[in-house]
């Protein structure tokens, strides 16, 4: 969806401010955030692209005012509350919180590393045809969904080159709204930063985007 979180190639930010040797966490309240996604991402509360989709939705007054980590809190809060899980006043404090039932999976210590390296990968073993090779020319679709997309608008209608075939994924834009996996490849496919971002950028620079098949349509 088009929204502030979108902020690839968007004029008047400002600079990127970088923090000399930045700490993972810098708050313990962070670090507990951290492990809550993948706790619940185990419990079967969401999948990615509803996270991501959960942080889309955000205020765009309230996205530029929050840290990274305030983002996943309002998005652990929105699903929940949506899905049922908690209630407001259970949120709120106001009443005790009901406990889960004994059938939902939780996350043990002997999942953790492959939780935490693996991101919640939504690499899928299906046997499914490419519609790109390596080296083919494409043009990303120039789409303006409603919905979760991993296609950024920077790149919409801009021509790259296939440089690799990542292979087999869930699409995000059908997973976010729980329309099942649709699978299919996805590819690196590199732009000239000048056919981004216009004559002025570097004429040397190039950018690297992971790529849906449904985002490309060939030259």
């Amino acid at each position: 969806m088009n929204g502030i979180h979108d902020l690839g190639g968007m004029h008047g930010m400002g600079a990127v401010i970088t923090e000399p040797n930045e700490p993972p966490f810098h708050h313990e309240w962070e670090r507990r955030a951290f492990s809550l996604f993948a706790s619940l991402f185990v419990g079967g509360h969401f999948n990615v692209d509803m996270f991501r989709h959960a942080i889309e939705r955000m205020n765009p007054a309230h996205y530029l005012e929050e840290s990274y980590y305030e983002h996943w809190m309002h998005a652990f809060e929105t699903l929940l509350l949506e899905k049922g899980v908690i209630t407001r006043e259970e949120l709120a404090g106001k009443v005790a919180a009901v406990p889960a039932s004994a059938e939902t999976p939780v996350l043990r210590s002997d999942m953790v590393q492959a939780v935490v390296n693996t991101g919640a990968s939504a690499r899928v073993n299906e046997e499914v045809s490419a519609r790109f090779r390596v080296g083919d020319q494409v043009r990303a679709k120039n789409l303006n969904p409603v919905g979760h997309t991993r296609l950024p608008r920077y790149a919409r209608g801009k021509i790259g080159t296939i440089e690799i075939d990542h292979g087999v994924f869930v699409t995000p834009d059908t997973v976010a709204h729980g329309l099942g996996e649709h699978p299919q490849h996805v590819y690196s496919v590199r732009f000239a930063a000048t056919e981004l971002w216009g004559a002025d950028a570097p004429p040397k620079d190039t950018v690297r985007i992971d790529l849906w098949d449904d985002y490309l349509e060939a030259l």
